[in-house]
């Protein structure tokens, strides 16, 4: 596998690439990731079943759209394809760093110019993707209450309720949000879709994004995912509202959007967000 992997790599790269080191760092959603170098260039690969290669491939397209508007450092897809085996996805290798006070400023004023930037006329993307190991529908719909009731919310119930993990009247859940969403028309923006701390990080000075569950819709739901598991630094915040204010009706739109990446996690983790997002639903009522 891997002697393959380097010839892809050579290949786009028009040099040899003769991998002389590889390194696991970690595995998650049945996918292994790895650090490859040949003494002097380093790539991070991952690796899964070919049956995954859907996820890689939407991965890097996510990655690819990210990086057009130039905000953030994404790493650069290198290439992606499969083995008799194995899908792969190889990835530009960056050392990441901790970030400081001004760095985490200059995130969120970058991450409003990108919810600034390429505004589409519906909610969507021209093709489904992954939120984590889940399959995100994003068919194009004109209206975001819609859209997020129906292919963010009542899609992932239907999982949950398939899979007998939770009880719930899906249609009746599908038409409350779609209530509590209307009249609510924000830019279709461009999205990072699962922004926790986990997929970011500082590369010589700049802000990194990556594993991205890309789509155009609200910008709130970023943020919204920022505070899932705790608030993202505040000079984040303060420098996202100095390019691009959040509205004072956020704060009731945000239980809502976290919902979606609650019922994720009850899905795909189980324990405390079965119970945290049956909780969530019941005060719904």
């Amino acid at each position: 596998m891997w002697h393959f992997i380097s010839e892809q790599i050579s290949e786009q790269l028009g040099q040899d690439f003769i991998c002389d080191d590889i390194r696991q760092l970690h595995e998650q959603f049945y996918t292994r990731a790895f650090r490859i170098t040949d003494g002097q260039r380093r790539f991070f690969v991952k690796v899964a079943d070919t049956s995954e290669l859907t996820r890689l491939e939407t991965e890097a397209a996510g990655l690819e759209k990210l990086n057009q508007g130039q905000f953030f450092k994404v790493p650069k897809v290198i290439c992606v394809g499969k083995t008799s085996q194995s899908g792969f996805l190889v990835l530009e290798y960056l050392h990441m760093q901790e970030g400081s006070h001004e760095q985490w400023h200059l995130f969120g004023q970058q991450l409003a110019r990108l919810h600034q930037s390429d505004h589409q006329q519906m909610y969507g993307w021209q093709e489904d993707n992954y939120i984590g190991a889940t399959l995100q529908p994003n068919g194009w719909q004109k209206k975001w209450c819609q859209f997020f009731a129906e292919q963010r919310i009542g899609y992932m119930l239907q999982l949950l309720v398939e899979k007998g993990v939770l009880k719930v009247d899906v249609d009746k859940v599908v038409e409350r949000v779609r209530q509590l969403l209307a009249g609510h028309t924000p830019p279709a923006s461009p999205l990072h879709g699962d922004l926790w701390q986990g997929n970011t990080g500082f590369w010589k000075n700049k802000p990194v994004l990556y594993d991205p569950a890309f789509y155009f819709g609200d910008r709130e739901t970023d943020i919204a995912m920022t505070e899932f598991f705790g608030r993202f630094p505040e000079a984040f915040y303060q420098g996202y509202e100095e390019i691009w204010p959040l509205s004072d009706q956020y704060q009731y739109r945000k239980p809502v959007y976290q919902l979606y990446h609650n019922l994720n996690h009850a899905l795909l983790f189980g324990g405390q967000y079965i119970h945290s997002a049956q909780s969530q639903l019941n005060n719904m009522d």
